[in-house]
């Protein structure tokens, strides 16, 4: 009878991770939230997604239209939450196709009964922040910007951090040397300070904010990188890749970084756990992201100087600790399935 093939270490590693529930479904929620977010402008906006009006199909959502095209008086663009605008466009045969919340980012409500910040209503279902602008919007939106810089910043620090690993570990002697005095020195300096003269000097911007923590971001990883080229040189297929004349860099791209990426995989979602921390902080102190873009770290601030606006503190913080337990969950199912103690 003829034996079933065998698993690749990857199939192998990937069955472990399916049987921890805790992180599979961790990882199919925050997969979904992410893809929900990339889709903000249909769930979360301020203009319709189709409106009919007059036997013509009209897309606000990709294209500006003057007030005058329903039938207003102005040049201006339309705003679709003006009663007269929605009146227009709902009469007489004419239909608009709202997204779910009709809030954008940005979207003052002006026509709420109660002053600002106004609690949960039927109309602003997370209530508004101090400056009237739709909470469930300012979630959404934030939370895009969050996952978004903090792939990045992951992504930069993978690519650094695995590169300075890699050059260290595998020649070692005086490069490594060299290296590690660098890294003494570099991670010795005030990331915090530089942090706020840089915000003085330049305007804010999220790609200035994304260079300023790169550069410190990939040292903690190079450390496992190096620790795995040190380990990994002294096999014996490094050995005989040398003896058959390979180049050293086929030797570091082909046999031992693939067998070294373990603990950068492992790393992976905590990482980005660290990434959306550091850009909440940042936002909370005023040293982050650009004014009126969305951040979870200003409404942090704005629940901090609003005590009474209990939904904005609450709300917040219920999608930053999920978020980060979303990913702590998948870190330690991630790390459990490629523990080689548990193969």
């Amino acid at each position: 009878m003829p034996s079933k093939p065998s698993l690749s270490p990857a199939r192998r590693a990937w069955r472990r991770f399916c049987a921890n529930r805790l992180g599979l479904w961790s990882l199919v929620l925050f997969c979904t939230l992410v893809v929900l977010s990339l889709a903000a402008e249909v769930i979360s906006s301020d203009r319709p997604l189709v409106v009919r009006y007059e036997g013509q199909l009209y897309f606000p959502l990709l294209q500006d239209y003057p007030e005058t095209t329903f039938g207003g008086d102005f040049p201006t663009p339309a705003d679709y939450l003006d009663p007269f605008v929605r009146e227009r466009i709902t009469q007489g045969g004419n239909w608009a196709l709202y997204p779910l919340n009709h809030y954008g980012p940005g979207t003052l409500n002006y026509f709420s009964p109660e002053p600002n910040p106004s609690p949960p209503s039927r109309e602003n279902w997370l209530g508004t922040d101090d400056r009237g602008r739709d909470m469930l919007a300012q979630l959404i939106y934030g939370f895009r910007v969050s996952v978004l810089f903090a792939l990045a910043l992951t992504a930069v620090g993978v690519l650094l951090g695995v590169a300075a690993g890699a050059v260290q570990g595998f020649f070692g002697g005086k490069t490594d040397l060299a290296f590690q005095r660098f890294i003494e020195i570099w991670g010795s300096m005030p990331e915090l300070y530089l942090l706020i003269i840089f915000s003085a000097v330049f305007a804010p911007s999220i790609a200035l904010l994304l260079v300023l923590l790169s550069l410190f971001g990939w040292m903690g990883l190079s450390d496992y990188v190096r620790a795995e080229f040190l380990r990994n040189r002294q096999l014996d297929y490094v050995k005989a890749a040398r003896a058959l004349g390979v180049p050293s860099r086929q030797i570091i791209w082909r046999h031992i970084l693939p067998n070294s990426m373990t603990p950068v995989v492992t790393f992976l979602p905590f990482r980005m756990g660290a990434a959306i921390l550091a850009l909440t902080s940042l936002d909370f102190l005023g040293l982050g992201v650009p004014p009126g873009t969305p951040s979870l770290g200003e409404l942090l601030s704005q629940g901090k100087n609003n005590i009474d606006a209990w939904w904005i503190s609450l709300s917040t913080f219920a999608v930053l600790v999920t978020t980060l337990l979303l990913l702590t969950f998948m870190g330690d199912a991630l790390r459990d399935a490629l523990d080689p103690r548990k193969q």
